[in-house]
């Protein structure tokens, strides 16, 4: 059952480095009205980068935000991220409670959508 507002909303996913890096952009994104809410994750990456196996200690944000924002967020995480090539991946969401879907349309609302 797809929710009225669900195909208005996405989740953002990035990765840092440090904890620190990682609540600093969580706060940053909500302060900024481009989330409604961004949950930290400590995980361990394993990755393949500059040809080597990696295995590194990282901080996932889930970035619950609009749709039509994912522009305006990718550019605001490029500016702030201190990886060379951050993650930056968007994932639809396809349905969802409707009083929270409300919730998060309304907190990303402001300012409305850069085309």
């Amino acid at each position: 059952m797809t929710a009225a507002g669900a195909e208005q909303a996405c989740v953002v996913t990035t990765a840092l480095g440090t904890e620190d890096e990682a609540e600093s952009l969580a706060a940053a994104l909500v302060e900024a009205g481009l989330a409604a809410c961004v949950q930290v994750m400590h995980v361990r990456s394993v990755y393949r980068w500059e040809g080597e196996l990696r295995r590194e200690p990282e901080w996932v944000l889930l970035i619950k935000t609009r749709s039509d924002r994912f522009s305006e967020v990718a550019a605001f995480i490029r500016e702030r991220h201190s990886y060379e090539l951050p993650e930056i991946l968007q994932l639809p969401v396809r349905g969802g409670a409707p009083d929270y879907l409300r919730w998060l349309l309304d907190a990303t609302g402001n300012g409305g959508a850069q085309a």
